[in-house]
């Protein structure tokens, strides 16, 4: 089964919540939140993932 990532956007001026990065099997291992931007409001910086 291919990585689930949930991540939420930090950034206090952005509407968006969290989201969730489904990942194929193709993705590198060492792939991680800093490789992503927030599809909302394209920071980099404020994305954290959530860990349950």
């Amino acid at each position: 089964m291919p990585k689930t990532l949930e991540v939420k956007c930090t950034n206090s001026e952005c509407e968006l919540d969290m989201f969730e990065l489904h990942y194929t099997y193709d993705m590198p291992d060492d792939t991680a939140v800093g490789d992503f931007s927030c599809p909302y409001c394209g920071s980099t910086d404020d994305l954290e993932e959530i860990v349950l």
